[in-house]
């Protein structure tokens, strides 16, 4: 009798990345590959410890320059963890990002303020990570302000099972301040000049003429700061060269 496929819950933001075209042969192999190491991380820590959010939840995050195609990989590790009958929540980031309104409190626009100060960690925490930790928690919040429209959706929740595998993109997944909340991490590797050329162009309509500076000058900019403070690679489960979509590749870290 075969396995019975579970629901995929997403945010509530309209920051939504559109979702991939079928994988190809060789995608489809990594992913399903790296869907087995999820699972396979099982009931208990790598130190042979239950894991606080209990025996069946699993948090993964996913990490990379940005438009290395974390929201994508994410999307695509989601269908085959809920076509191998795990509840999977899903939430980006951006959609846990201090208010726009509140800009004139603090740097946001250069590279070291975007890393220093763009992100809500504690909301982060307490509307997301923290309940998935809990085992008492039935539902945890997927987005706090909507980074379009800036509706605060910190009331919205998602019902979270006991099994729930929460997956997460976003870039500086993994700094000090949240990192130790996974069981798994996954680092999607583009170079810097990849990076911003196609984030450039996926931003080509709002940004405009702008796009290339902003992700050369802020986002680029925060990466290096990120990379040298954090040193994120290390701490890797799964490195993936991402740099072709159709034919991703195991790195070593």
């Amino acid at each position: 009798m075969g396995l019975q496929r579970a629901g995929v819950h997403h945010s509530v933001s309209t920051w939504q990345q559109p979702h991939p075209p079928a994988a190809s042969a060789e995608r489809g192999a990594l992913l399903d590959e790296v869907v087995q190491r999820i699972l396979a991380v099982g009931h208990g820590s790598r130190d042979g410890h239950d894991r606080p959010g209990g025996p069946g939840r699993l948090l993964v995050g996913i990490d990379g320059f940005t438009a290395a195609g974390k929201t994508s990989f994410g999307h695509e590790l989601a269908e085959r963890l809920g076509a191998a009958g795990r509840p999977v929540l899903r939430a980006t980031l951006d959609d846990f990002k201090k208010p726009w309104k509140d800009r004139h409190l603090y740097d946001r626009e250069s590279g070291e303020g975007y890393y220093r100060n763009a992100y809500d960690y504690e909301a982060v925490k307490r509307l997301l990570l923290d309940p998935c930790r809990s085992p008492e928690a039935t539902s945890c919040v997927l987005c706090s302000i909507d980074p379009l429209t800036q509706q605060d959706h910190s009331s919205t929740v998602a019902p979270l099972a006991a099994d729930a595998v929460l997956i997460v993109d976003g870039v500086f997944a993994f700094r000090p301040e949240i990192n130790a909340y996974w069981d798994f991490r996954v680092w999607l590797h583009v170079d810097e000049e990849l990076s911003v050329r196609r984030g450039a162009a996926r931003d080509q309509d709002w940004a405009g003429s702008e796009a290339e500076s902003l992700h050369r000058n802020r986002y680029l900019v925060a990466e290096r700061i990120y990379l040298q403070e954090a040193d994120p690679l290390p701490l890797m489960d799964v490195v993936v060269d991402n740099s072709a979509f159709a034919r991703p590749r195991f790195m070593t870290r």
